[in-house]
């Protein structure tokens, strides 16, 4: 690879920096830089470092670096995080029952758990099936 000469900026810089010529070189004066030119400052921060990319962009070092800190700080917060949920204790649900059909078939269930409205309908079904 060869290596770069003194002064020459990285490919992304470089077009980073082309942008925010052109945008100047059209803005009229007292205009804000557009949230999308800092949002390109900001991505090649995360690249290249604050200072770098101030410089080469022509920004203030300090204003970029309070840009990347907001950006970085919402992506925290919209970002979804990762929650365990604990499994759920379950006190007093649980059951053992041996059923008989009276037509010799037998089932033995052990439930942890479970709603009343189930063992019902676990039972009728058992007894109906024929």
């Amino acid at each position: 690879m060869a290596a770069r000469e003194r002064g020459e900026l990285p490919k992304d810089l470089a077009q980073g920096r082309t942008q925010f010529q052109a945008w100047r070189a059209s803005r009229k004066r007292g205009r804000r830089i557009p949230q999308t030119l800092w949002a390109l400052a900001v991505r090649l921060v995360k690249t290249h470092g604050v200072s770098r990319t101030a410089m080469a962009l022509g920004l203030d070092y300090y204003r970029l670096k309070k840009q990347a800190e907001e950006t970085a700080d919402q992506q925290q917060s919209i970002s979804p995080a990762f929650v365990e949920l604990p499994s759920p204790v379950v006190v007093g649900k649980q059951g053992v029952f041996e059923l008989d059909n009276g037509a010799g078939a037998r089932m033995r269930v052990q439930l942890m758990g479970y709603d009343a409205a189930d063992v019902v309908a676990l039972l009728r079904n058992f007894w109906s099936a024929d």
